[in-house]
């Protein structure tokens, strides 16, 4: 076996690889450098799930970063059970092959509960007070007061959030450096998120990528330089390319004014009702899933959505089937906006009626993603003197809302989850070795692991 290591470095597309990624850039150099036929949605938790499995979501499971959970009638997004996902994971396929092989899965998502051998994923306390605390779930237990006390708390609120940057994927990166040389595991599978920021933020093109990318690339020198002292083979993957938008789509305010939104009015805001709800949309970047109470409904709602400037694709059930995305777990229907929109959550009219949660950073209780949670509302006076505040009240003892993100979809300047159209602004594989002159498809990434482990 080789000692292989697998660097997931987000948003990397091959038309970024160049001269502010030099270390990168010498990887593929010595090596490969491959556009990657992603998985659709070409979302987070529907493409590492491929790259673990081979399968499509249709066989994983896995539709997108949340979805509607019928049973209970909720949404829920950004779950961590790795029961959620079906198929056979790369580390268990291993297994069979090599029972001396060991596998560490650090932050790559559906980490608890896994059968990897190491696992470390972001996991917050939760008090009853309201508070949400940072910290990290690992396997074996001792793994998490071993790395926090080596490296300091885990930097939840720059994991995602208006402080989201470079030090939570310096963070994993030095973890990653550490469970290395401890437990010398044979795959490391290592997420590292840092450009996924600033491209949603600014766009491909933003003044400050190049900077990101140089920030990003020094992470991967490292443990590159590391994994190649130690005669390991490398590759590096990414899950998407983010493309420039200039707008979101209001799919959920398309199908209120349709009827087909309920909500429920809590001290003056709007909840929305999915259970009661004829139609709603779980977003997800530029791909959301409606779900549709009465099938016999279904091609009304088809055609309204078909009918909305910005949407490029409504897939019904023989579209989901051709996409690869027909599982039980999907809409009813599947819309794709066009390449340059993205799909908004927003189902209120009234800014003032919209619920508690909206201003906030909550992954958990809004009904679909949220990107402009990167962004501190600029109407408010001291933005960050008011985070601090606000802070405080609540170290004090008081409940305190944490309501500083705005609600202008404007500020989102860059989004994904449907296929780009051109291969050099998708995603890439770069590998330590030789790879075959063609496209690599997603499904492929899980062989293509085993490859660099057990092929000589």
């Amino acid at each position: 076996m080789h000692r292989t290591l697998v660097l997931n470095v987000v948003g990397l597309t091959p038309e970024l690889v160049g001269e502010h990624t030099p270390n990168l850039s010498a990887l593929a150099k010595a090596g490969s450098l491959r556009p990657l036929t992603t998985a659709f949605p070409a979302v987070t938790c529907s493409v590492q799930s491929t790259f673990v499995t081979g399968l499509p979501p249709s066989g994983h499971g896995v539709v997108g970063n949340g979805w509607y959970y019928r049973d209970v009638a909720e949404v829920a997004l950004w779950k961590q059970s790795n029961h959620l996902v079906s198929g056979t994971k790369i580390w268990d396929e291993a297994k069979k092959r090599d029972p001396s092989f060991t596998c560490a899965k650090l932050f790559w998502w559906f980490n608890m509960y896994s059968t990897a051998d190491l696992a470390v994923t972001p996991r917050p306390q939760y008090p009853a007070d309201g508070r949400k605390l940072p910290d990290i779930h690992t396997h074996p237990m001792e793994l998490r007061d071993q790395l926090q006390g080596d490296l300091g708390q885990f930097p939840l609120f720059e994991f995602w959030g208006p402080r989201a940057g470079i030090n939570a994927s310096k963070w994993i990166a030095a973890s990653a450096i550490d469970v290395w040389r401890r437990h010398q595991p044979t795959l490391s599978l290592v997420y590292l998120p840092h450009l996924d920021y600033d491209l949603q933020r600014q766009g491909p093109k933003g003044p400050g990528i190049p900077h990101a990318l140089r920030e990003i690339d020094a992470l991967c020198g490292d443990l590159i330089e590391i994994a190649t002292k130690d005669h390991a083979r490398v590759l590096v993957v990414s899950e998407y390319g983010i493309t420039a938008v200039d707008g979101a789509i209001h799919l959920n305010r398309v199908l209120r004014d349709a009827g087909l939104i309920q909500f429920r009015v809590e001290q003056g805001r709007e909840y929305l009702d999915a259970g009661a709800s004829p139609a709603f949309a779980v977003v997800d970047h530029q791909v959301a899933h409606v779900y549709v109470r009465d099938q016999a409904r279904v091609p009304e709602i088809k055609q309204l959505l078909e009918k909305v400037p910005g949407i490029e694709r409504v897939l019904d059930s023989a579209g989901k089937r051709a996409a690869g995305i027909d599982h039980v777990r999907a809409g009813e229907l599947v819309c794709v906006s066009a390449a340059n929109k993205w799909f908004s959550y927003y189902y209120w009219l009234d800014d003032d009626r919209a619920p508690d949660y909206a201003r906030t950073v909550d992954i958990h209780r809004k009904p679909g993603y949220d990107p402009v949670e990167l962004f501190l509302d600029p109407k408010l006076a001291l933005p960050a003197a008011q985070v601090v505040w606000k802070l405080a009240r609540r170290k004090l003892g008081f409940r305190t809302l944490l309501d500083v993100i705005p609600l202008d979809t404007s500020l989102v300047k860059g989004s994904h989850g449907r296929l780009t159209d051109d291969s050099s602004q998708g995603p890439c594989v770069i590998s330590s070795q030789p790879l075959p002159d063609v496209a690599v498809d997603a499904t492929s990434i899980k062989q293509l692991v085993l490859d660099h482990v057990f092929r000589a």
